[in-house]
């Protein structure tokens, strides 16, 4: 009788640790030390039992398998073994090809790729392509739509995140942020959804009224803070830079004095013509106004796009049937927006800054 065992505390006077063969004997029992008796070819336990067999002596053949022929034939060679299955009809050299072509250029089709020259003799498929694709996590995607940037673009985008970079919130909390959108009646409705059967397509329930010019529209002038939304104002026809000062006259103190905004608050209006014109620039520097200078081609940097397309989804949800009706509920809507929601958005502009700097003054995911 023999066996394997690992001597615990339960044998302190015996040995402190290690691996111990139990053998029988008719001395009795004996532990012996089994230290280095691995056997090359064999596994742990099959070497034990081995040199179980010396001790015993019995001979190797009546305790071991034999030696596999794999250990005798070894070699260095790491060439994988053969492999079941159909191989892949593209090469690892033409991935690779693949892979930089779409890299370079990422509004490349699939269909392009197929019917490229790149695989001269070599037949594949569009889905052949998007797999090779998806393995190295390339996956199509739409493309956000963003402001054109010149390269003095970049470099006024990446000043104003250098110079502005450092200020804490306390500074963009006294930031009075404005802007204009356009609100249109029924929207743009091109990429809804409907769930419906085969055949059902053009039930009226299923299609989307098309309607010329978003049936109608009005546009709005807004301001808010951090303390929250300030004057939401609509522009009659069309906004020259003598409607703008009307509406700075009638909106921007009052919108000051609602938000409690210290003596230091600072006005944000970006660069189109009508607010950078001589007559606005008279009128903000005789009101003692003082302006935040602002990079051309940046709306991802004014905070109030972000609350005016919130603005949107508030009143897209309430459906209304007329431009009246669309005004109202726009005022309606701008009301309620909470300030704690406007805080947050000031709070974290740092973050916008941090990115155009790390994007050297390209555009930002915001």
């Amino acid at each position: 009788l023999f066996g394997f065992y690992r001597l615990t505390s339960s044998f302190p006077s015996l040995c402190t640790e290690g691996y111990f063969i139990l053998v029988l004997d008719y001395a009795g029992l004996l532990f012996v030390p089994v230290y280095g008796c691995i056997l090359c070819g064999y596994s742990v336990r099959q070497s034990l039992l081995a040199w179980t067999g010396v001790i015993i002596k019995i001979p190797f053949s009546h305790v071991l398998p034999p030696v596999p022929d794999s250990f005798h034939n070894r070699t260095t060679d790491i060439t994988p073994s053969y492999r079941s299955g159909r191989r892949h009809v593209l090469s690892p050299r033409d991935e690779r090809t693949l892979v930089r072509k779409v890299q370079i250029n990422p509004r490349t089709t699939a269909k392009d790729l197929v019917s490229s020259s790149i695989f001269t003799g070599t037949k594949i498929s569009i889905s052949t392509v998007k797999q090779v694709l998806y393995r190295h996590n390339l996956k199509g995607r739409p493309a956000r739509k963003k402001p054109l940037l010149q390269n003095h673009h970049k470099k006024a985008r990446l000043w104003f995140a250098t110079a502005h970079g450092d200020k804490d919130c306390t500074f963009w909390r006294n930031i009075l942020w404005s802007d204009e959108t356009k609100i249109e009646l029924f929207g743009h409705n091109d990429h809804r959804y409907v769930w419906r059967k085969k055949g059902e397509a053009c039930k009226s329930k299923n299609t989307i009224p098309n309607v010329k010019h978003g049936g109608g529209s009005i546009m709005l002038w807004g301001c808010f803070a951090a303390g929250g939304t300030g004057a939401l104002h609509k522009i009659g026809g069309i906004m020259r830079q003598e409607n703008y000062v009307d509406i700075l006259k009638q909106h921007l103190k009052t919108s000051v004095g609602k938000l409690t905004l210290g003596c230091k608050w600072v006005f944000q209006i970006d660069s189109d013509p009508k607010h950078t014109s001589k007559v606005v620039a008279k009128w903000l520097k005789d009101n003692k106004v003082k302006v935040l200078e602002w990079p051309s081609q940046s709306p991802d940097l004014n905070l109030i796009e972000h609350l005016l397309a919130e603005l949107e989804k508030r009143v897209r949800a309430r459906r209304p049937t007329n431009l009246t009706q669309l005004h109202q509920v726009c005022q309606e809507e701008w009301a309620k927006i909470h300030p704690t929601y406007c805080g947050k958005l000031v709070e974290g502009y740092p973050k916008r800054l941090t990115q155009v700097k790390h994007f050297k003054g390209n555009a930002t995911k915001y």
